[in-house]
């Protein structure tokens, strides 16, 4: 039991290391870059506060756990911005998943492993509903900071939108709202249409 402990202990001082990966992002109202530790912490309260609003039923422990282990690999391959044509890079997140559970007991090792595949794959209730939290979650911080990083990084409402349509899954009424204030607010704030 004594190894298992210093295996956890290793774990939790190795994604200690996401606190410095910066996001492309800033917090609402705070002039620097949101690290991925801030923002796995905030879609969990995010997700926490909008489960009894989901469109299936969900576990609520597995979302939770989902949102906080899925942006880990970052520690390796560091934050992709959402509207990168090379977002998405399964492969190299993979092997970073692999080493930093590995840290783990086997039995969580296998148990975390699982869970970060299912989330990426986004086929269950848990990892779809998970999955639009994590897209929610900028959508909202752009909506209340001026859009800073559509604005940045020349991204237009189209694109917002269908990257972001998987939130309808979770919830469509939710979907609607989300999507007539990125269409108010970007107008606004000038986020190109298209």
């Amino acid at each position: 039991m004594t190894d298992d402990f210093q295996k956890i202990t290793h774990f939790i001082v190795e994604v200690e290391q996401l606190k410095n990966v910066d996001r492309k992002i800033k917090p609402v109202g705070v002039n620097r870059y949101e690290n991925s530790a801030e923002h796995s912490w905030q879609i969990a309260l995010l997700a926490l506060t909008l489960l009894p609003y989901a469109e299936q039923k969900t576990d609520a422990l597995t979302v939770i756990t989902m949102l906080l282990l899925h942006d880990i690999v970052e520690i390796d391959t560091g934050d992709k911005f959402a509207y990168d044509a090379n977002h998405d890079d399964y492969e190299n997140e993979l092997e970073a998943a692999k080493r930093i559970f590995a840290l783990l007991p086997e039995k969580q090792n296998h148990a975390y492993l699982e869970l970060w595949i299912e989330f990426e794959h986004a086929e269950t209730p848990e990892a779809k509903f998970a999955k639009a939290i994590d897209r929610l979650m900028p959508v909202i911080q752009n909506i209340h900071n001026g859009c800073q990083s559509w604005l940045d990084h020349d991204v237009t409402i189209e694109q917002i939108l269908a990257k972001n349509s998987a939130i309808e899954g979770a919830n469509p009424a939710l979907w609607q709202w989300i999507k007539t204030q990125v269409i108010e607010k970007g107008s606004l704030a000038g986020v190109r249409p298209k």
